[in-house]
């Protein structure tokens, strides 16, 4: 028989081409470290404006991770042949890589480009580095492991066996990006921040208050309206958000706000009474701890102070009435601005032939002693060690009652008799070391409420304390 008879009929196969891997199951290891390469890539992505308009190089990289990410992830897939696998597992540890350089080793060169994604929640890179080391391993895993034949017993245990894992990267990627994006309400300083120069009266406008290490800051100045001013310069009161020193933002609506729960501040109803009395009230974002250390968010609370001054000419306020507010971890940098002066080592940055001393100062339910939590709910303790860590001395260097002295300026303190976040001693002995040192200090009681100030029925009412602290504004600035 001829050779080509003999490859006509089959007895010798003719030249092929090499087969295929074997296709890895989609299991439920696979789809959950798929799941998480698409969380760290969404996290990636949902800040990128505000990346690419603080550092374009930046931002390009982010857009070619996220992209490579989405892209490798959607091939494994589709075919989820080991190469693939392993190709999208390798994309993933790029990410963790580039993250540890910045975070970790901090070799590459500024600004933080974690910096926007953490605007409201002070460790979402933390969570996106997460992600993609559960996706790297995963993937690795499923490449070597997802070919062996399996019976459906064991399949199935497999499932119930990564089902916690499963949960734990379906939540981490909705808070993540969720975070990271505020809501698609836009992360980090907005596109189209003004001039702290003629702001339209009777409206909001945001500013670039600091730019510490490269990261642009934004500040909401809610100017009163024309009939409102007296003709002289204006009084300011500057308000620093909660959220248990690493949640929230300065926002009125979106993720942040809720975390920073601008309600239990009164922030509206304080913001329309004060601007009806020719205040110029601000608001501001500010580094949070675990992706921007302390003294972070003091430093920059410190800078918004020393802004205001040095452009109180053209924003046409007075830069000798200044006084500040805030609830929870924000009442505590208000606190710490009243109290912890230059010897303190917190002024840093801009502006720094300015002072950052205010006026007065209004203590919603802030912390006073950080060392004073051992017997918190389990998380506000979270809060702190994720924020703070456990070191004694940070924690001292953190509190109000840390720097009370003669001269601080004149206080406001009020707190929930209900309050199981912060207790209530907090404040009855801030006030007391306050008195003690000669400060006019005023504590309010509030009953009926815990970890805010606007429960209904509670005593005093809302409207009543509103009425209180724009009184004590009135009193203080003039």
């Amino acid at each position: 028989m001829s050779d080509a008879a003999l490859c006509t009929t089959g007895a010798f196969p003719g030249p092929t081409r090499s087969a295929e891997p074997t296709a890895v199951r989609r299991g439920p290891l696979l789809i959950t470290a798929l799941w998480a390469a698409a969380g760290g890539a969404a996290i990636c992505l949902a800040p990128l404006a505000a990346v690419w308009r603080m550092s374009w190089p930046y931002g390009l990289l982010f857009l070619a991770l996220g992209a490579t990410q989405l892209g490798t992830g959607a091939a494994a897939l589709a075919r989820p042949a080991p190469r693939r696998l392993l190709l999208a597992a390798t994309a993933a540890l790029v990410v963790v890589t580039f993250w540890a350089l910045t975070r970790l080793a901090g070799v590459l060169p500024g600004p933080d480009p974690w910096m926007p994604g953490n605007s409201v929640i002070g460790f979402t890179d933390y969570v996106c580095a997460a992600l993609e080391g559960i996706a790297a391993a995963g993937l690795a895993g499923a490449a070597v492991l997802g070919r062996r034949p399996r019976r459906r017993a064991r399949r199935a245990m497999a499932a119930v066996a990564i089902a916690p894992l499963t949960l734990v990267v379906l939540l981490g990627s909705f808070l993540g990006v969720a975070a990271a994006g505020d809501g698609l309400a836009g992360a980090g300083l907005p596109a189209d921040a003004a001039k702290p120069s003629n702001l339209p009266a009777g409206r909001r406008s945001t500013v670039e208050y600091c730019r510490p290490d490269g990261v642009p800051l934004a500040m909401d100045l809610y100017m009163p309206s024309t009939a409102a001013r007296t003709g002289r310069p204006m009084p300011v009161a500057l308000y620093v958000h909660g959220g248990g020193t690493i949640l929230g933002d300065r926002k009125t609506t979106g993720l942040g706000a809720a975390l920073a729960n601008h309600e239990g501040a009164l922030f509206t109803p304080l913001r329309h009474q004060l601007n009806a009395r020719g205040f110029v009230v601000a608001s501001i974002d500010y580094r949070m701890p675990p992706g921007a250390p302390w003294p972070a968010s003091i430093q920059d609370a410190k800078c918004a102070v020393r802004f205001l001054r040095a452009h109180a000419v053209a924003l046409g306020i007075d830069a000798g009435r200044i006084g500040a507010w805030g609830s929870s971890g924000g009442g505590q940098l208000a606190s710490l601005l009243g109290l912890a002066g230059p010897g303190a080592g917190f002024d840093a940055g801009q502006y720094l032939d300015e002072s950052s001393a205010v006026q007065a100062v209004v203590d919603m339910f802030g912390p006073a002693d950080l060392n004073d939590f051992d017997d918190a709910p389990p998380f506000i303790r979270l809060c702190l060690a994720i924020g703070v860590g456990d070191s004694a001395g940070t924690r001292r260097a953190m509190s109000p009652d840390t720097y009370v002295s003669a001269g601080a300026p004149p206080f406001l303190v009020l707190h929930g008799d209900r309050d199981e976040d912060v207790f209530p001693r907090h404040s009855f002995g801030l006030v007391a070391r306050l008195r003690a040192a000669g400060v006019p200090a005023t504590l309010i009681e509030v009953h009926g409420t815990g970890h805010t100030l606007d429960t209904p029925g509670q005593t005093p009412s809302p409207r009543q304390l509103t009425d209180t602290v724009t009184a004590f504004f009135v009193n203080a600035l003039g």
